[in-house]
């Protein structure tokens, strides 16, 4: 008997959550075929730390304000509206653009059970967890981070 197929629904008001020191993660769905979050930043407020994936692709559609991103050694701005996709492999880090807050719908796929990353990278945004506290995490979310330091800046 073949197994049925089920949808995933999350109404207004059921997701997961959790706060940043300049922002807030809106936890949607985790693992399977996609992992879905929103992600709120406050003006020119940085998003997660400088990083890569080996299995998922990124995708970012610019709900309101202004992004920045950092993919590879390519500085771009993105307004509301806007799209992009990040492929496995590719270093990119982004943010709220100077001045400007930023609302971001973020789909990785497939999806990685990344809940966990992102509410210890909300308790390090607050100062209650250290950022090494990750680094022995980075196979399990697929997030393998990237040392650029002043990523904001032209290389």
């Amino acid at each position: 008997m073949e197994a049925k197929a089920t949808a995933v629904v999350v109404k207004p008001g059921e997701a997961g959550g959790a706060t940043l020191s300049d922002g807030a993660f809106e936890l949607l769905a985790d693992g399977g075929a996609v992992s879905a979050s929103r992600l709120t930043l406050k003006t020119g407020a940085d998003g997660a730390p400088p990083h890569h994936h080996k299995r998922s692709h990124e995708t970012f559609y610019v709900l309101g304000g202004t992004m920045l991103f950092r993919l590879g050694d390519t500085l771009t701005t993105v307004g509301k509206g806007g799209l992009v996709i990040v492929p496995p492999g590719l270093p990119h880090v982004f943010g709220a653009a100077e001045g400007a807050e930023a609302d971001v719908f973020v789909v990785l796929s497939p999806g990685i059970e990344r809940f966990g990353y992102f509410e210890r990278l909300a308790a390090i945004s607050r100062g209650e967890a250290e950022f090494d506290s990750l680094l022995p995490e980075q196979d399990r979310y697929d997030v393998h981070f990237e040392n650029l330091p002043d990523w904001r800046s032209a290389p």
